[in-house]
């Protein structure tokens, strides 16, 4: 048995113009880039792709789509790939948007046989509701969108809840990048480039691996094969330039002349400025800065919590969390416990978190593939996750995702958060940069979930969401009941206690 094929032709031999492809990676990270090069050479088109993203405008899937040779895209996060969000708004593209989770559950599901699962994720939004834009006309209108699921009541871990069917996902082929493979298919990911791809691979019914470095069979320990070869179809083995070429979407490091602190990214629990924010043009500072966001949500966090933070203000919390707490930060992308931001020189674009940014790993560490990193978040397994959001309601509704026909950047793992992880805070800025009110008495916006946020924190205040509607429990220094009340859209009780 030898499944090694001599060239890249050879190994996309079959893919024609039409083919759906699952293909694995997270953001840049862990892509099969010669295998997608590869077909934008053979010059296929009308290609649907299931990928959790779609790359950036010049490098993996983005320059398939650049090139408009992507008809239809399946994916989880639009992210910062402007050319995708410009081609789904003006009606070029068709993108059917999945939470995170249950993207990576649907593909593994399709390489397991199960026709279809149950799940929480998305309940109460247009993910099992339907109405989901999957075609705009190019105007604002929408030409198609997604249909209703099915829904049922069901008692699970002795809770009663509403759940949506989601279908699996079977491709006609697979594509993947793995760090070692041998002739038989078998297959190592290196570090946070393990992600989408073996789930990916076992969703094609044709999977091709690029591996980076080629082994004979018997030379690979098989303790240590992350994925049998029986998923693996074609190995096309890179030249040492190629498994080097390597992209990093948000390269973050730190400075060795920086003292050194706990691998965790926490200690030293900093001060934050004192400076606000501008209460309008040629008035005095007021509320908090995001540093001081940040370093009261991490009083959220108790010792030997697992947590999840979002992307964006909460990645600042594990600057403010004190040494005598000790947190395991989990990355949706498949990691438990990552660390601060990696040494200059020492990064390395297979080990990102969840925001592409480059991290290191703390020490007791693990790493693992998407399907599992959800497999936690939905289990009830993460002890808190904190969150941004564009809308939180009166009820604990929140809404993070898309702004219809202007914005959209998927949910990403965000529904699959909110509705798994034990404890849910919101961190935002009270108002939008416009003035928009954010705390309003129903979300006008797509909702992430129903009913999950129990705490939200802004550069204002500290509300509990409680079953009779909103308290307000803490005052930033210089801020005003009335001024809060002047800001936030529904009523709510106070109690500063």
């Amino acid at each position: 048995m030898d499944k090694v094929v001599a060239s890249i032709p050879a190994a996309l031999d079959g893919i024609e113009s039409g083919a759906s492809l699952s293909i694995g990676g997270f953001g840049l990270c862990g892509i099969p880039s010669v295998l997608i090069a590869g077909l934008l050479a053979k010059g296929v088109t009308g290609l649907e792709a299931v990928s959790n993203n779609c790359g950036v405008d010049d490098w993996g899937l983005g320059l398939l789509l650049r090139e408009k040779r992507i008809r239809r895209m399946v994916a989880s996060y639009v992210g910062e790939n402007k050319e995708f969000e410009r081609q789904y708004l003006k009606g070029e593209l068709e993108v059917e948007l999945v939470p995170q989770g249950t993207l990576a559950e649907k593909l593994r599901a399709g390489g397991s046989g199960i026709p279809a699962f149950y799940t929480a994720t998305g309940v109460g939004s247009q993910v099992a509701d339907g109405g989901m834009p999957w075609r705009f006309d190019g105007e604002g209108g929408v030409l198609k969108q997604s249909p209703p699921k099915e829904t049922a009541e069901m008692e699970f871990d002795g809770r009663v809840r509403t759940v949506v069917l989601e279908k699996a996902i079977i491709c006609d082929f697979g594509l993947v990048r793995a760090w070692k493979g041998d002739r038989h298919g078998n297959l190592i990911f290196h570090k946070s480039a393990r992600n989408f791809n073996p789930v990916a691979a076992m969703a094609g019914r044709i999977t091709i691996a690029e591996v980076e470095e080629l082994y004979e069979p018997g030379e690979l320990d098989p303790d240590e094969i992350q994925l049998p070869g029986i998923y693996v179809h074609r190995v096309l083995a890179l030249t040492p330039e190629q498994a080097a070429e390597k992209r990093i979407e948000k390269l973050v490091t730190r400075p060795r002349t920086q003292a050194a602190a706990p691998a965790s990214g926490q200690g030293a629990a900093a001060s934050a400025p004192a400076a606000g924010k501008p209460a309008g043009p040629g008035e005095p500072v007021i509320g908090l800065t995001r540093e001081q966001m940040a370093a009261r949500a991490a009083r959220e966090l108790s010792d030997g919590d697992y947590v999840n933070l979002g992307i964006g203000l909460p990645t600042l919390i594990p600057a403010y969390v004190p040494d005598d707490v000790e947190l395991v930060l989990q990355s949706e992308n498949g990691v438990l416990g990552t660390g601060q931001a990696p040494y200059e020189g020492e990064e390395d674009p297979d080990m990102i978190n969840a925001g592409k940014a480059t991290v290191s790993l703390r020490r007791g560490s693990s790493i693992f593939d998407s399907s599992m990193s959800f497999g936690m978040i939905r289990g009830g397994k993460i002890d808190a996750a904190i969150l941004g959001a564009m809308q939180v309601s009166a009820a604990g509704d929140i809404a993070n995702w898309m702004i219809p026909g202007k914005m959209i950047k998927g949910m990403g793992g965000g529904m699959d958060l909110v509705g798994g992880a034990k404890k849910v805070v919101v961190l935002m800025e009270h108002v939008a940069r416009d003035g928009t009110k954010k705390v309003v008495s129903q979300c006008s916006l797509p909702i992430t979930g129903l009913r999950v946020a129990q705490r939200i924190i802004t550069d204002l205040c500290v509300f509990d969401v409680t079953e009779h509607g909103l308290v307000l429990r803490e005052l930033a220094p210089g801020v005003t009941e009335d001024y809060v009340r002047a800001r936030t859209e529904p009523d709510f009780t106070v109690d500063l206690s």
